[in-house]
């Protein structure tokens, strides 16, 4: 792939502010962990980071209803959601935590996406690990999910000119907000494997379509099926759509130390997933997605920008890369001691396993 030297991280200071209260899984801050952790480890180098924009209000009506947005900036503003805005919009509802930027932090990972988009259009590469929030639909918050920064850099490549797009989704639930946007536009191939029944309860295996691939694993879905998938039908379908462009969505919560799934990857089996796709096209973006234990998720997408730089994994982290780990605040287990690798190592144990035959049926 052309770029990858030139790769750009894409954040901003909105992320580090808590928007919700335990036991909510988004009570812990996310994706700063990872960009915290790709500086203490020397992985950022001069000129490689941007700061995402607040998107505007035209850029997020080309997916969003204006009449959506318009309760979602309202309720930043007065902080409160009235009862019929809250049934028709799903703000602060359904999991849809009201917070002080509810408006202004997802408008700008859209503006890191659509940047990232603009920024690659020539081709190259842009991680925005705080992007990723594909379940949002067009007048309604869902999973946590306020605007489709997916759905909206995919749609300022095809503005760009681009007509052969890939996106492709490993978090553990199913990218349907991103699906339904692009089912009937032949120029986007979405890819989603997920965890079977688990919510939004979509995306079964026989829910495919042309330009459509669903696989629904079971529990307990590790590297070694990971990677048989990624073989056997992922990469050939994405080579076969030829692609001028990947958007990929790896999330953190079909790894093992997640409380949200019952899948078992880690993240050495997300790097090489990436490794699998990153010179199948000329321009890539890897977003975030879901992801719900800090240690899992810092660890992971610091490892994901670390496969797209070239930079191996040490065997012994930097004092400040330990002192970003040890530095982690997370409500779940405090009673317990933090397993080791949480705290002293970027790469998880691996999750090797066994290609189960459920799983190989899915690739017949």
């Amino acid at each position: 792939m052309s770029g990858t030297r030139g790769a750009v991280l894409i954040g901003a200071e909105v992320y580090r502010a808590a928007i919700a209260a335990p036991p909510h899984p988004l009570a812990t801050m996310r994706a700063p962990v990872a960009e915290d952790l790709i500086r203490a480890m020397g992985w950022l180098a001069a000129g490689q980071y941007r700061t995402a924009p607040v998107a505007g209000r035209a850029a997020l009506e080309r997916f969003h209803d204006p009449a959506y947005l318009d309760a979602l900036e309202a309720a930043e503003r007065t902080q409160e959601v009235p009862a019929e805005a809250r049934a028709r919009f799903g703000i602060g509802a359904e999991g849809n935590p009201l917070h002080r930027a509810v408006y202004r932090r997802p408008a700008t990972s859209a503006g890191g996406a659509m940047l990232a988009a603009r920024l690659t259009a020539e081709g190259g590469v842009a991680h925005v690990p705080a992007a990723g929030n594909h379940h949002a639909w067009p007048a309604r918050a869902s999973g946590f999910c306020y605007i489709n920064d997916a759905v909206l850099a995919l749609m300022e490549w095809l503005d760009l000119g681009l007509e052969r797009l890939v996106y492709l989704d490993l978090d553990a639930h199913h990218g349907d907000g991103v699906e339904a946007a692009f089912a009937r536009d032949g120029r986007v191939t979405t890819i989603s494997v997920h965890e079977a029944g688990r919510w939004p309860r979509t995306g079964g295996t026989s829910d495919a379509a042309a330009g459509v691939f669903n696989f629904a694993v079971p529990e307990g879905f590790c590297d070694a099926e990971l990677a048989f998938l990624m073989e056997a039908r992922i990469v050939p379908a994405i080579a076969a759509a030829r692609p001028e462009g990947i958007v990929f969505l790896p999330g953190a919560d079909a790894l093992a130390d997640d409380p949200m799934s019952r899948l078992a990857l880690s993240n050495r089996g997300l790097w090489a997933a990436l490794e699998a796709i990153r010179g199948l096209a000329p321009r890539l973006i890897v977003l975030g997605g879901g992801g719900y234990n800090p240690y899992a998720l810092g660890r992971a997408w610091a490892g994901l920008w670390g496969v797209l730089n070239g930079h191996a994994v040490p065997e012994a982290l930097p004092p400040a890369a330990l002192d970003v780990l040890a530095g982690i605040s997370y409500f779940r287990g405090q009673s317990r001691p933090r397993p080791a690798h949480w705290l002293t190592r970027l790469d998880d144990p691996p999750q090797a396993g066994l290609v189960r035959d459920e799983v190989r049926r899915l690739a017949a």
